[in-house]
């Protein structure tokens, strides 16, 4: 199998992989964070999962973009600033900024994230480098451009809204109602933010790896937003009821 063809196998995975992981997380909570419990196996420090499981997408893409014919395109390095950006907070900024002292996640749970970012650091690093015939266009076109405005976009919701938690939780008064701006209206701006981000991506980079990592986000953190806010109105009476778990307004 040459690459193009094992790219556009584990881009169509990936498709795949989402519409197992809405359905899976419908059904059962993922086991980390506020809904930890035991009955998952081993567990590992929370801070080092974060770490490892979200260090291989960095990495991964990297790799992958580097060897790539296009690496050096102007609109290819703005679509991978944007990914590795993103990944570079996430792996080794945002595990040292969150309370995750004395605090676990299983083992397993880092492990498939790992898997999963592997073949996503594949499938995105191979596409914007140019392994498969991806074309980059030009930087002023209005797709990328757009793209790139709804990627920044997600990208500052998302990180005031995990701000405005850590703020909250540094308190040292557990959990507690967030309140201000978009937490009027939605319980989980951070995700909200966070899948914005992936379809700013997916129309910035105009393939279908982009697209696939867009509706795997949906599918993987929709569910969660949708646990967190029932969550929040069973742990507050007072719980703001006019509050939507996702999308304002909807849902």
């Amino acid at each position: 199998m040459d690459l193009a063809a094992a790219h556009e196998l584990a881009t169509w995975t990936e498709l795949a992989l989402a519409g197992v992981t809405v359905l899976a997380l419908l059904w059962v909570r993922a086991p980390y964070g506020r809904h930890a419990r035991p009955g998952w196996g081993p567990v590992i420090p929370a801070r080092v999962g974060w770490v490892v499981m979200e260090a291989p997408a960095f990495f991964g893409f990297l790799g992958w973009y580097l060897s790539g014919a296009q690496a050096t395109e102007p609109a290819a390095m703005l679509c991978a600033a944007l990914f590795l950006a993103h990944y570079l907070h996430r792996s080794f900024i945002f595990p040292f900024r969150i309370a995750a002292d004395g605090k676990t996640m299983p083992a397993m749970v880092a492990g498939l994230a790992v898997l999963f970012n592997l073949l996503n650091g594949f499938v995105q690093g191979a596409a914007v480098g140019g392994q498969i015939g991806w074309q980059p266009g030009e930087l002023g076109s209005p797709r990328l451009v757009v793209g790139v405005v709804l990627f920044l976009v997600g990208m500052g919701i998302n990180l005031w809204a995990d701000t405005a938690l850590i703020k909250l939780r540094a308190t040292g008064d557990g959990y507690q109602i967030p309140r201000g701006g978009l937490y009027e209206w939605i319980s989980c701006p951070n995700y909200f933010g966070e899948i914005l981000e992936w379809c700013g991506w997916a129309l910035a980079t105009g393939s279908l790896a982009g697209v696939a990592f867009a509706v795997y986000t949906a599918a993987n953190i929709g569910p969660r937003a949708i646990d967190h806010h029932r969550w929040y109105r069973e742990r507050f009476p007072d719980y703001p009821p006019e509050r939507r778990a996702l999308i304002p307004w909807v849902l």
